[in-house]
Order: structure tokens, then C-alpha cells, then sequence
């Protein structure tokens, strides 16, 4: 006899990516066991089987985050949330509102600067938020921040990352400066708990199921862990953690793909470059809003944050141990990436992360390296018509980032992730879809197979996750309507109506 189905999913549209559609599904033990048409799975309802009627939503796998910082999500809950923001006003604005007696910091993330007059915010904006207490404003890309008066005093900070005007710092630091400041305000691990629990409620809100977390500080892995052993940790993690932390890694005799059923080894990242917002990504040719004179910002053609001869080295050290995940923004950053990982044994699944601005033959040699594309598809908000990425790099360049339908049509394996900006897989989608350039577009279902399929593959996952079909994980999200149907402006607009990891309801907006 037939042994029941512990929840069936019915009378919904069943995206599974396999080819098959469906209208529904039915799980046991967090196993998929059968996926049809509702006359051939409901014989598997019995007793006490749970049966969630969709309602005609639209069943798809999990998302899978490929790339993102959860604790960054939980920043954005508990400070200052400086997305969106229309102007410097509206930054000062926001920070004083949040600005909490006990804490030391006033703290707020992701401002972009974009929005407005391309100016970062500077020490002048945010002593006005605060001359007594430091106040902190990081840019979204996480490669900049401005930062008040008291908090320049307070910290030492490399002289190299600190931006001045005729001596004078204006506040604005960059990439190591950032780091610092960033050490400065890492909470406690009872804080960190508590923003990895904020950001947790975010991603299963928008349908995220899994995600692969860029890991600086050995606190948030232990954070995962203990969330995992308690039953606390609803998602799927992989733990990418940076190059820094390798020896600590090595020591405690981890590789890529230990660990357990919620938390795995992923790869161990590093950064050959900075970013474009930042004007550190390495570049073959100068950025387009140089200003002679400007030292270490826009008449260069960005920095190595790890040059081409240690990106070789790293490369060799960990080859045959780890999966490596190598952040690369710039075209000659993106080069030393390739000669440095290219023609490695492909089961090694090395990652190039971001790989932003790139030329016809880059595009071809990402696809022939074996490397696994990791991309932000909301990156594409900065390729629109006077955008971030026109007034950084002309607009030729400005077409050549972000060629998500050059890569795939040149072989490459596309996964998608967020870098938290924003962390929604819908915006992403939408971003892709609705693309600019004929080289950077995909189709609806490309770019679901990215959130899904290839994010899976990129970290180890695609026997278990990535698509809906018997023997996978039962990890679903739930779309109050079908991204395929919606209008290409509205897909982001789209409601999840329900996030399922192992089976079990984790999220429920219906």
C-alpha cells in the first residue's frame, strides 16, 4: 500500500523546470514524491495529510540567493534604511530618526548616490545628523562610506582610503577604510543573531529558500550553526567564506560542502578589485568622469584589491580542497580572474563573482573556463539611460555589463544572486527581463532557471534543489501570479504568496 503524502500542494500551477507542467505536487518527509495533474497525486491524501489548495497561484522552486550577506538584510531592519532615498536630505533624515540612545553608532546602509547627483554623502551632511555621537552611512555596494566628524576622529583609518579635499578628509572612505569601519560596529553575538533572524524573515518573505552568504566573520557562522542546531534556521545556507579566514577554516579541517542538511561549506572568496560605484574596480581604460588630480578615485583606472600574481597563488592553495569565489568587477580584473582560475578541473565549480564589465572575448572565455558565472541581475538598474554605470563608464561600456544573454548564449553556467541590492529575486527577474541591451536580456524563464536551477548547481545543490520533480528537496515558492503572464514591468509587483522549505510552510502571505 501507497504510504500518504504528509502535505499535498493542489489546484495551482506547477512551474517545475524540467519541461513538465503540472498542477500539483505532494511531499513527504521534506521529499518530493509525486508531481502531476490533480487527479494523479490526490490518491496519495490520506487521514492526516495536509492539503494547501494554491487557489491557481503558481508553484515554482525556491529561489536560491547565490550570492548575498543576510546579517546586511538585518542591518537594513534595525538601522537606518537609506534605499530609495531621493536626496541627501532624505539620508540625514532617515539616520536621525533611527538614531537609538543605546547604541554607540548611528548606522545607516545602502545609500545610492546615483539617485540624485551622483555626490556621496559627506562628513558636512552627516554632522548634521549628529557632532556628538559618530554616525556611519554606507553606500550600497558596501566598497564605499561616508562618515561624520567623530567618527573620523575616533578611528584610525588607512590614509590611502580616506577621500580629501585640499587636505581635508570629506568623509567618503573606500574599500580597507570600509573594512575598519565596518570591525568598528560588528555587534555582539547576540546581535548577531538577531540580524541573521531579521534577514531570515526577509528572504522567506520574497520566496527565498536558500541562500549563499558571504561570510567576514567567523561570529555569523557560528551564529548559523547554533541557529541550525536549535531549529531556528528555516533556510538552506552555504557559507562562503572570505580568503581572510581560510587558515582558520583549513585548521578546523572543513572543505566545500561540509557540513549539514541547512549549513554547508561553500567556497572561499576573495576580491581582486573594488567597484564601479566606488571607481576601484580595475579597468583596462580610465573611467569616464575623470578628474585629473582626483588620486585614487576617477582619473584612475581603478585598484587591485588582490593583484595577478596572488590571485595565481590563491588559486593554488586552495585548488582540489575548496571551491574558490573570486568577486571581479572591471575588465582587467575580470582577465586575471580567468588566467588565474581558467582551464582548472571544472568539478572544482570555481565562481567568478559579479563579473560586471566585459568584451566579446571575455564573454567567450567565461564560457570555455569552466567557471560558474555568478551574477546580480538588479545590477542592471544602474544600466539604464543615465545611469550609474553611463556617467561611470560612458555608454559603450555601459552596454558591455552585465551580458547575461551574450554569456548564456556563448555556453557560460549563469547562477543569480543579489549582493542585497535589493536582496528580491522578483526585481532581479524583472531587471533581466526588461534589460536595455539585447546582450543583457534574458526571458522570464532564463531567468527563473538562474535564481533556481543554476544557483543550485553553483553550490553543489542540483541533485537535491533547483527544480520541482520527485526526489528533490521540497522547497517551493508560491506567486500570486505567473511572472510569465505579467507584463515585463510588473513582474516585480508580484506577490509570494508562500515560501516551503523541507515541505514546511515558512512564510504565508495569502
Amino acid at each position: 500500500m501507497t504510504e500518504a503524502a504528509d502535505r499535498v500542494f493542489t489546484n495551482g500551477t506547477v512551474r517545475t523546470l524540467t519541461g513538465e507542467r503540472a498542477g500539483a505536487v505532494a511531499v513527504r518527509d521534506g521529499t518530493v514524491v509525486r508531481v502531476g495533474r490533480a487527479s494523479e497525486v490526490e490518491f496519495l491524501v490520506g487521514v492526516e495529510t495536509d492539503v494547501v489548495d494554491l487557489g491557481g497561484r503558481v508553484l515554482l522552486p525556491g529561489f536560491v540567493d547565490a550570492h548575498t550577506h543576510l546579517p546586511m538584510v538585518g542591518r537594513y531592519a534595525r538601522h537606518a534604511d537609506l534605499r530609495d532615498a531621493a536626496d541627501p536630505e532624505c539620508c540625514i533624515a532617515r539616520l536621525a530618526d533611527a538614531a537609538d540612545a543605546r547604541e554607540a553608532w548611528i548606522l545607516g546602509f545602502g545609500y545610492d548616490e546615483s539617485a540624485w547627483d551622483g555626490q556621496y554623502l559627506t562628513r558636512e551632511d552627516l554632522d548634521a545628523v549628529s557632532d556628538e555621537r559618530p554616525v556611519a552611512a554606507f553606500r550600497e555596494d558596501l566598497h564605499v562610506a561616508s562618515l561624520n566628524g567623530v567618527a573620523l576622529d575616533r578611528l584610525d583609518l588607512p590614509a590611502d582610503d580616506v577621500r580629501a579635499d585640499d587636505g581635508e578628509p570629506t568623509g567618503v572612505v573606500v574599500e580597507d577604510a570600509v573594512r575598519a569601519v565596518f570591525s568598528a560596529v560588528e555587534p555582539d553575538p547576540a546581535g548577531t543573531r538577531d540580524l541573521l533572524l531579521a534577514g531570515q524573515e526577509r528572504a522567506l518573505e520574497l520566496g527565498i529558500t536558500g541562500v549563499h552568504d558571504m561570510v567576514a566573520r567567523p561570529a555569523v557562522a557560528r551564529a548559523y550553526r547554533d541557529l541550525d542546531r536549535t531549529g531556528d534556521l528555516d533556510l538552506r545556507v552555504r557559507l562562503n567564506y572570505q580568503r581572510e579566514l581560510l587558515d582558520a577554516v583549513e585548521t578546523a579541517g572543513l572543505a566545500t560542502d561540509h557540513g549539514s542538511d541547512r549549513v554547508r561549506v561553500g567556497a572561499i572568496k576573495a576580491f581582486a578589485d573594488g567597484s564601479i560605484g566606488g571607481r576601484t574596480a580595475k579597468l583596462d581604460e580610465p573611467y569616464a568622469d575623470a578628474e585629473p588630480g582626483d588620486e585614487g578615485s576617477a582619473d584612475t583606472t581603478g585598484r587591485w584589491d588582490t593583484d595577478p600574481e596572488a590571485l595565481a597563488a590563491f588559486a593554488d592553495r586552495i585548488d582540489g580542497q575548496f571551491q574558490g569565489a573570486v568577486h571581479a568587477i572591471g575588465d582587467a580584473a575580470i582577465v586575471a580572474v580567468l588566467d588565474a582560475f581558467g582551464g582548472r578541473d571544472a568539478a572544482a565549480r570555481h565562481r567568478i563573482e559579479h563579473a560586471e564589465l566585459l568584451t566579446d572575448g571575455l564573454v567567450e572565455r567565461l564560457a570555455d573556463s569552466g567557471l560558474v558565472v555568478s551574477v546580480q541581475p538588479n545590477f542592471l538598474k544602474w544600466a539604464r539611460e543615465g545611469g550609474l554605470y553611463e556617467s561611470r563608464l560612458g555608454r559603450e561600456r555601459a552596454r558591455a555589463c552585465d551580458r547575461f544573454r551574450d554569456l548564456l548564449d556563448a555556453g557560460a553556467t549563469l547562477a543569480f544572486g543579489s549582493d542585497c541590492m535589493p536582496i528580491d529575486p522578483l526585481f532581479g527577474i524583472q531587471q533581466a527581463v526588461t534589460a536595455p541591451a539585447e546582450g543583457q536580456r534574458l526571458s522570464v524563464t532564463e531567468a527563473v532557471r538562474a535564481y533556481t536551477e543554476g544557483a543550485a548547481y553553483a553550490g553543489f545543490d542540483e541533485d537535491r534543489l533547483g527544480r520541482v520533480e520527485v526526489g528533490k528537496r521540497a522547497d517551493f515558492t508560491v506567486l500570486s501570479a505567473s511572472p510569465w503572464d505579467a507584463d515585463d514591468d510588473a513582474i516585480a509587483d508580484i506577490d509570494v504568496a508562500m515560501t516551503v522549505v523541507d515541505g514546511e510552510i515558512s512564510a504565508d502571505g495569502r
